[in-house]
């Protein structure tokens, strides 16, 4: 095999990390070079990918292929992520999630006399509500307006409570996922089966880890630290609720109408089938009746609807072009022959379907640590899989499934991530001293994970 192209490709590779580190935005970074790269595979006559219809010249082919990305994108993925960040957006703006937030919360009021229990029982019940809520940043601010304080007042320090608030984010799964539904459209499983046959039976071992390995970390650091427990009256102070506790369903509506609309179920004599965008626009005006109750002003509750538009547009500039440019990237990785090439040295070295998704898994977690974006990487290799599986004679699943975990699991341990820079204002604490608190933990949780799934 000639591998100059596998070697272009690694060149591109390392001065995307190096752009990327250095926060140059990643949406332009791995366009052009994903056009570069597909412009070097021309002139080194390495096979493009098809076109479903070209130019008929070469270098309007080159844009051709993002016209075609935007297409594709937008009519399936695109839309379907658009659709959940605007419905996120508007349960967040009339109050449902922070009355879903303030049910789910209450019990943890029993512990106080054992804090860093009630802390670690934060990450299944949060990881519960990421489902529902499934914003890294948008969830854990809710729960530092909400679960903060009274984790505090509870016993345990500011890190502790940030470290568990971010942890509860570790996991992106679900049908309102992002990262779960490209994962699923690779794998071409729909996205309730997916998420039960797939995804659960793998983040319940290590959500129980992380119970476990939070528990002492959190306790030994904080005997470590002088008191920080005593805090501003702001800290104190509990938000009180200002819609109904009936807009705590609002936020579970879509998943509920998935399950029972999907084939897992037959509760209706003739079939019914409900994909994730019209469940997410009947939650909406389902949303919309509640609010019409609420206010009783036809004009305030239509104009709330802005919110709900401004979310899809706020996603589409930052997801869906993401997932475009990614794409885009992908095709010039595999112009050159990159997946080809990591094929053979697979084989060369021996290297079978658990040893791709164990070396991928863990790159992938490196590199989400590195740009604070779980999506970034996971958009930029996840639709690579297909091929290596293929070649390996793997079913796409067992490769595509770890590394997606690993992906919003390197994320919860950047210091350059949102979600850590956001909640870490709010705490009035280091971004590093999360990480220190959250990278214990992540790392037991990653090596369990490859151990438990792959072996």
């Amino acid at each position: 095999m000639e591998y100059s192209g596998v070697i272009i490709s690694l060149i591109f590779i390392v001065i995307v990390a190096r752009l990327l580190l250095k926060k140059h935005n990643p949406h332009a970074i791995l366009l052009v070079s994903g056009l570069l790269m597909l412009l070097i595979s021309f002139l080194l006559n390495y096979n493009l990918p098809l076109l479903k219809e070209e130019t008929g010249f070469i270098g309007f082919d080159f844009f051709r292929y993002v016209k075609e990305s935007f297409s594709k994108t937008n009519a399936g993925v695109g839309l379907m992520i658009m659709a959940i960040g605007g419905f996120v957006a508007y349960i967040d703006k009339i109050g449902a999630s922070g009355a879903l937030v303030h049910v789910a919360m209450k019990p943890l009021k029993l512990f106080k006399k054992k804090p860093y229990i009630a802390a670690s029982m934060v990450i299944p019940i949060g990881q519960m509500l990421f489902v529902s809520i499934p914003s890294a940043a948008g969830l854990s601010l809710l729960l530092m307006a909400s679960l903060f304080p009274i984790l505090v007042n509870l016993g345990v320090s500011r890190l502790s409570a940030v470290s568990v608030i971010t942890a509860t984010t570790a996991f992106g799964m679900g049908p309102a996922s992002a990262m779960t539904v490209s994962a699923a459209a690779i794998c071409d499983i729909s996205i309730i089966p997916y998420l039960v046959d797939y995804q659960i039976p793998l983040v319940w071992p290590l959500s129980i880890s992380m119970m476990i390995t939070y528990y002492f970390v959190n306790r030994y650091f904080d005997r470590k630290i002088e008191d920080e427990n005593v805090l501003e009256d702001k800290y104190k102070t509990e938000k009180k609720l200002d819609v109904p506790l009936i807009y705590a369903i609002i936020p579970v509506l879509p998943i509920l109408l998935l399950i029972v609309f999907s084939k897992l179920f037959s509760f209706f004599p003739t079939p019914i089938s409900l994909d994730t965008t019209t469940a997410m626009f009947i939650s909406l005006f389902i949303a919309l009746i509640f609010e019409g109750f609420r206010k009783r002003k036809l004009k305030q509750v239509f104009d709330s609807l802005k919110v709900f538009w401004n979310g899809m547009g706020n996603i589409f500039k930052t997801v869906v072009t993401l997932i475009i440019t990614a794409d885009i990237f992908a095709k010039g990785l595999i112009s050159l022959g990159f997946i080809d090439g990591l094929l053979v040295f697979a084989q060369n070295a021996g290297f079978a379907a658990i040893g791709i998704g164990v070396v991928m898994s863990i790159m992938i977690f490196l590199a989400s640590m590195l740009m604070g974006s779980g999506n970034a990487s996971f958009f930029a290799f996840g639709p690579l899989v297909p091929k290596i599986s293929n070649g390996l004679g793997a079913e796409t699943s067992s490769i595509i499934l770890p590394m997606q975990f690993s992906a919003s699991m390197g994320r919860t341990v950047s210091p350059v991530a949102g979600v850590i820079i956001a909640t870490a204002e709010i705490a009035k604490v280091s971004t590093i001293d999360i990480v220190k608190r959250n990278i214990i933990p992540l790392t037991v949780a990653l090596a369990i994970m490859l151990t438990y799934h792959f072996i």
